[in-house]
């Protein structure tokens, strides 16, 4: 047990010390914007369509469970402030980052592993390249910066998906649906706040994802344990900073 809670925290330490290291090697090249530039269409406009069926469905969903529960105690106009803070306090940043993970986080994890088990990352330094700085710092910042738009588009998706349930299926007026809407939420409370928690997923995806596929086994069998692992704990660290990013910054 001793030698176990040993290892993990000599594990929490190469991760922190790798994480900063790829902040040291994200340095503002031409040849770093390019490859940026090249992973954000790689991991995030390749993650739109899932994005959008996630949110029009979670939408669509959340309208017709909340919808039944209003309407015990008569108030059921009320069912886009339900949708709306629902979408952008928890619901969008934390399944846009759990489908990001399972999309591009996976994607990343077994690029890097691949890299790996076929000896680039170790040509890559004996071309006196920095390995970090080219495969994993765009990869991150890629991820920082996707994610809080992929959260904006499941958002609008969930509420247009929302809206056509509420107005078209449902009967509720759609001017009080809006108005509604727009008294609840707060632009700087919900609107920013799911922005920011978006980048520290997304940072957090890539950065575990970066980790697990960089160290990985040069083999299969270890590029597969590694995507495998890069995504289940990618999702439980997600969920756990959800809990602990919503106490701090909704009061």
């Amino acid at each position: 047990m001793i030698a176990a809670f040993a290892d993990s925290v000599r594990s929490l330490g190469r991760a922190g010390l790798f994480s900063l290291s790829v902040l040291r090697a994200s340095k503002p090249t031409a040849d770093f914007f390019a490859e940026l530039l090249r992973e954000i269409y790689k991991i995030g406009a390749r993650s739109l369509p899932i994005i959008a069926v996630g949110g029009a469905f979670v939408g669509l969903s959340v309208t017709l469970l909340g919808y039944r529960a209003l309407e015990t105690y008569g108030a059921s106009n009320q069912i886009s402030a339900l949708v709306g803070l629902g979408l952008y306090r928890e619901l969008a940043p934390v399944l846009t980052a759990l489908l990001f993970t399972g999309r591009a986080g996976s994607s990343i994890a077994a690029e890097l592993g691949l890299m790996r088990a076929t000896d680039q990352i170790t040509a890559l330094g004996l071309m006196a390249i920095d390995p970090i700085g080219k495969a994993v710092a765009p990869r991150f910042w890629a991820a920082v910066l996707t994610v809080p738009l992929l959260t904006g588009f499941f958002c609008s998706l969930g509420i247009s998906a929302s809206y056509f349930q509420a107005v078209h299926v449902l009967g509720i007026d759609a001017g009080t649906f809006w108005q509604v809407l727009k008294d609840a939420v707060d632009f700087r409370q919900d609107f920013l706040v799911a922005f920011q928690k978006s980048a520290v997923f997304g940072g957090i995806t890539a950065l575990v994802a970066s980790y697990v596929g960089y160290h990985a086994e040069p083999t299969i069998e270890g590029t597969s344990i590694a995507t495998t692992r890069a995504v289940v704990n990618a999702s439980l660290l997600i969920l756990m900073f959800n809990f602990v990013l919503s106490a701090l910054l909704f009061r």
